[in-house]
C-alpha cells in the first residue's frame, strides 16, 4: 500500500516534469511551458486536449500549498475526495496563469483596465541649493525656490470655465480607457488603451476656463523649505515627494529633487565621514612639544603635540568629523603635522641656532659675512 502511494505521488510530479522537492515558481513556469505546448488551441494532436487536462489537474493541486502537502502524504483519491477536480482553471491553475503563459499576464478578454485611469500626474522637477560646510556636516534647513505648474485657482483644477462643469466622457464611459478588438489564434481578443477624445482622464470639457485654457493649472513660484539632513555631501540627492508639478485638471503632483553642492571649507578637506588638515608647527614646538589652541567645527580643541614629534606624524581627534548620513557616530577629525623651517632668521636667532648644531656637533652652512650681509642685517 505504501508503494503504491508513492507510485501515485510522484503522477502530479511527472505530469509537470518537476521532481517532488521542486518550488512554487519551478512549478508555475513548468506548467506555463507546458500550457504552451499542450493548449489545444496550437497543438493539434488530438490528445493534447486530454492532456492539458491532466496537467491543469496536477497543476491545481501543485500550486496550492494545503493540497500539495496532503497529496505529498495521501496521494491524488484524497484530494479528488476533497472536491478539487472540476474547472480545469481551478484555484492553483487560474486563468491568470494561463493567460501569463501567453499574454505575459494580458488578459486577452479585456475586463478592467489594469493601470489608473483619470488625469496624468505631473513632471518631476529638479534644483540646485548652495551649502555652507558647516550646514552640510551638521544639517540645517534651507528654501529653494522653483518655477512650476500649480493648480489653477479660477477653475478649481477643473479646467472649465467658472459656473461650468466637466462632464463624463461619451467614448469610454468615464473610464479613461477603450477597448479595441482583435483577432488572434485564440480567437477575439480585447486589449484596452487611453481614450483618444479625454486623453485618459474620463471626462470633456465644453467650455474651457479662460485662465489655465482647460489644462487646469497654470504657472507660478512656489517656495519650498528642505530639512538637509547631517553628513550629506556634494551629489546628495534629496526628494520632496508632491513638490513637482501638478498634472493638469487635477492630476497627482510629482516629485522635487533637490540636488546639494557643499562649498568647501577654508583649512578642512572632507574624505568620506572623515576630515582632514596639514597644520604647520615651529621646529621648536616639535623639538620641545607644544599644547595648541585647534578650532574644530565643535569648537576649540587642545591638540597636544609631543616633544620630539616628527614631520608627517599625525594626531587623530575621535568623533569630530562628519556625522553618519542615517546612521549612528561620527568620522574622525585626523590633523598631520608639518614641521616648518624658518626662512627669516634674525641674527640673534641664527647664532641661536648656530651654536645648537655645534653643539650636536652637525655641519651647516657657514655664515655669510659680507657687506651685504651685514646691510641685510642691520635692517632687520
Amino acid at each position: 500500500m505504501r508503494q503504491t502511494q508513492k507510485v501515485r505521488m510522484a503522477d502530479y510530479y511527472q505530469l509537470l516534469q518537476v521532481p517532488p522537492d521542486a518550488s512554487a515558481e519551478d512549478v508555475k513556469r513548468a506548467y506555463r511551458r507546458l500550457a504552451r505546448e499542450y493548449h489545444p488551441d496550437r497543438n493539434p494532436d488530438p490528445g493534447a486536449r486530454e492532456q492539458m487536462a491532466e496537467i491543469n489537474r496536477a497543476y491545481e493541486v501543485l500550486s496550492d500549498p494545503e493540497r500539495r502537502a496532503r497529496y505529498d502524504r495521501f496521494g491524488a483519491e484524497d484530494d479528488a475526495a476533497g472536491g478539487f477536480a472540476g474547472s480545469p482553471f481551478g484555484a492553483g491553475g487560474g486563468l491568470g496563469d494561463l493567460f501569463d503563459a501567453f499574454f505575459g499576464g494580458n488578459s486577452p478578454f479585456g475586463g478592467r483596465p489594469s493601470g489608473p485611469s483619470g488625469p496624468p500626474r505631473g513632471v518631476d522637477l529638479e534644483a540646485t541649493v548652495d551649502l555652507e560646510f558647516a550646514d552640510a556636516v551638521f544639517g540645517t534647513q534651507t528654501e529653494v525656490q522653483v518655477r512650476t505648474a500649480v493648480a489653477c485657482p479660477d477653475c478649481d483644477a477643473t479646467g472649465a470655465a467658472p459656473g461650468t462643469s466637466a462632464t463624463t466622457c461619451p467614448d469610454c464611459g468615464g473610464t479613461g480607457q477603450v477597448r479595441r478588438v482583435r483577432q488572434s489564434i485564440l480567437g477575439q481578443m480585447v486589449t484596452s488603451g487611453p481614450c483618444g477624445r479625454c486623453g485618459g482622464a474620463g471626462q470633456v470639457i465644453a467650455e474651457r476656463c479662460p485662465t489655465c485654457n482647460g489644462d487646469g493649472r497654470t504657472i507660478d513660484s512656489r517656495t519650498y523649505t528642505v530639512d538637509v539632513p547631517a553628513g550629506v555631501d556634494s551629489g546628495t540627492t534629496l526628494r520632496l515627494s508632491g513638490r513637482g508639478a501638478v498634472g493638469p485638471r487635477g492630476g497627482a503632483a510629482g516629485d522635487l529633487y533637490v540636488h546639494l553642492r557643499v562649498k568647501p571649507h577654508e583649512r578642512l578637506r572632507r574624505e568620506g565621514v572623515d576630515l582632514h588638515e596639514r597644520l604647520s608647527i615651529s621646529v621648536a614646538q616639535a623639538a620641545l612639544g607644544a599644547t595648541i589652541s585647534y578650532e574644530t567645527l565643535d569648537g576649540t580643541e587642545e591638540l597636544i603635540v609631543e616633544a620630539g614629534t616628527q614631520s608627517g606624524e599625525v594626531l587623530r581627534l575621535r568623533a569630530k568629523g562628519v556625522p553618519q548620513l542615517q546612521g549612528r557616530g561620527r568620522g574622525d577629525l585626523l590633523v598631520e603635522l608639518a614641521v616648518s623651517t624658518p626662512t627669516d632668521l634674525s641674527q640673534e636667532e641664527e647664532d641661536l641656532l648656530r651654536h645648537f648644531a655645534e653643539l650636536r656637533g652637525e655641519d651647516v652652512a657657514e655664515a655669510d659675512t659680507g657687506f651685504l650681509a651685514r646691510i641685510k642685517h642691520a635692517f632687520r
